[in-house]
């Protein structure tokens, strides 16, 4: 076969694998997910909580879900008052459950409502943190249902703790203090005095725990969502859908670490105080149809003399997954690699710097989209030297693709000739064809790595460029069905093609400027010798315009801005080598010139 059939075969076969792999998640694993979470949103939650070492057959059903007010308002409550989240907690069980982050919205709107992060149990979705003590033949040990008595403080606020007691009517008096910083963590310090006269053991555990999965979670199938943590030396991650499968893995043995459940952008983390040993878990069991995921560790045991008391510390963290914010808590906690709550994927040598990047741009030009534009100008920098060699490769094929066709017409029915003749051409012509796919190759994964990016890091969440784009982390609002924004209506809403034109055929303005920088590059490439090939490089552009419209905004932007560099590099190329290309061609349709080879 002859070299620059292989090239093309090449990059052919990479260009159909990613196709297919799209495809195959936004027509295949979405819809199959989306189907799943709408059939667990029916379910109704359960009432009580999965405590270490209580049995899946123990955990009752609801058969109808409270709302969120009414759960709110059933049981006794504190203020939670802070710069970044409001809420409260609940004297009954002294849980964290009701908490929303007040700088984050639900969507770019201006009257949206702020995030929701935890809801109490009862609701459905709930999610909750519970954190106590557990000992076997120890009686009267706070639940679930215990309700703690206020001692001190009435708001819970940075520089207000407040203190909450209980006692089990046996000797043991349980205090609770509960600290919040001016940001997501709480510190929980629990003392338990013995007055019963004889020596107790119980052990410390804490659980964050979920009822039920959103419908919205797992639509993105590159981001992870689940159970998260670092225990014996290791990142562990459970997706929901492994979670559901297997039941959450085995228990880790660690010194010190942390455990939690993370959204996309949103974490709750459990960390234990100093360099403490505990043993971690994740856990899914059910209450009838509803499936319940928990994170918990429980401590060693520690024996209470009588007289005694002891003190355990836990550190609660419930917010959004900002980076620098979760590498100042892994400082100040003394905890390992909590910022790798981020899902930074297996490219994480790539991602992190990637970000680190666009974070230290976008603090000094103030605009996320104007650092990707940056970022891109520096990739293309980086990869000049290559990129150049692969362009010039590509033009001096298209300058000579006259003769090729020439000898391929004149041994075509001599391959072995044919070939031969090429090689020939190719060697006097100074002409590598396969100088043009290693660059290709290589950025790759700097390609996937920004789109991780891009898509895990809550800095691009609703962050705005210009114009229309307000949210570079969304596909681009604008549609052709709405004339871009000049007709009033929502596609969506019409019959029976509503989805299509809302999903696969929501084109906007930036998927149709990548989709014609990609014809211009591909335009500016030798076509390919064989017809059916040349006919799959022409539909490329239309094919990967409706496959990357549903993609981020920000990842369309840095997309396009690095075709529009590769055509400007491309076209400086061309012209060095007086190879004829659109643009010129375009230049000449406009401006009445002749065509200077007529």
């Amino acid at each position: 076969m002859q070299s620059d059939d292989n090239s093309r075969n090449t990059i052919i076969f990479i260009v159909a694998a990613v196709i297919l792999f799209i495809a195959y998640q936004f027509f295949v694993l979405e819809p199959a997910q989306k189907r799943r979470q709408a059939e667990l949103a029916r379910q109704a939650p359960a009432a009580s909580q999965v405590q270490p070492g209580v049995s899946a057959a123990a955990v009752p059903q609801v058969p109808q879900a409270m709302t969120r007010q009414a759960a709110v308002a059933a049981t006794p409550r504190i203020p939670i008052a802070t710069p970044s989240v409001r809420g409260s907690l609940s004297l009954r069980g002294a849980r964290i459950d009701d908490l929303f982050l007040t700088e984050y919205r639900e969507t770019v709107k201006k009257d949206s409502p702020p995030v929701e992060l935890l809801r109490p149990e009862g609701t459905q979705f709930a999610w909750f943190a519970d954190i106590g003590w557990t000992g076997a033949n120890v009686p009267g040990l706070p639940t679930a249902d215990t309700v703690w008595t206020l001692v001190q403080g009435s708001t819970l606020a940075p520089g207000q703790p407040v203190v909450l007691q209980t006692t089990n009517g046996a000797g043991l008096t349980f205090t609770r203090k509960i600290e919040v910083d001016d940001r997501f963590l709480f510190t929980i310090t629990d003392t338990v005095a013995n007055t019963s006269g004889q020596a107790i053991t119980i052990a410390p555990y804490a659980s964050v725990q979920r009822q039920g999965v959103p419908k919205e979670l797992g639509t993105n199938q590159i981001v992870h969502e689940g159970a998260v943590g670092w225990l014996d030396g290791k990142l562990r991650q459970v997706k929901y859908k492994k979670w559901l499968k297997d039941g959450g893995g085995p228990a880790y043995t660690s010194t010190g670490g942390w455990v939690g459940i993370t959204d996309k952008y949103w974490l709750t983390a459990l960390i234990p105080g100093g360099a403490e040993r505990v043993t971690g878990q994740f856990r899914q069991t059910n209450a009838g149809a509803l499936s319940i995921f928990d994170a918990n560790y429980v401590g060693e045991p520690r024996t209470i003399p009588a007289g005694r008391q002891i003190t355990e510390t836990t550190h609660f963290i419930a917010g959004a997954k900002r980076v620098p914010l979760l590498r100042q808590y892994q400082q100040q906690l003394g905890v390992e690699r909590l910022d790798w709550a981020v899902d930074w994927g297996n490219f994480w040598f790539l991602t992190r710097p990637i970000f680190s990047f666009l974070a230290f741009i976008s603090q000094h030009v103030l605009n996320f989209g104007v650092a990707i534009l940056l970022l891109t100008v520096v990739v293309r920098l980086i990869f000049f030297p290559l990129a150049n060699k692969q362009y010039e490769s590509l033009t001096k094929m298209k300058k000579v693709q006259p003769q090729m066709e020439e000898l391929r017409k004149k041994y075509k029915d001599d391959p072995a000739k044919q070939q031969q003749e090429l090689l020939a051409l190719y060697q006097r012509e100074k002409v590598n064809p396969l100088a043009g796919c290693l660059p290709l190759l290589l950025q790759i994964p700097v390609f996937y790595a920004l789109y991780k990016v891009l898509t895990v890091t809550i800095e691009m969440r609703h962050a705005p460029f210009v114009g229309w784009i307000q949210d570079l982390s969304a596909r681009d609002p604008t549609t052709i069905w709405t004339l871009f924004g000049l007709i009033p209506w929502d596609p969506a809403s019409a019959p029976l093609i509503g989805g299509f034109l809302d999903g696969a055929l929501h084109l906007g303005v930036l998927p149709l400027l990548y989709g014609v920088t990609m014809w211009l590059t591909t335009s500016m490439s030798p076509p390919a010798p064989d017809p059916i090939q040349q006919r799959i490089f022409q539909l490329m552009p239309l094919m990967f315009t409706f496959i990357m419209a549903p993609f981020a905004a920000g990842l369309l932007l840095y997309w396009t801005w690095s075709n529009v560099l590769t055509i400007l590099q491309q076209y400086v190329i061309m012209r060095r080598f007086k190879v004829d290309n659109p643009i010129d061609r375009l230049i000449r349709k406009f401006t009445g010139k002749p065509d200077p080879a007529t």
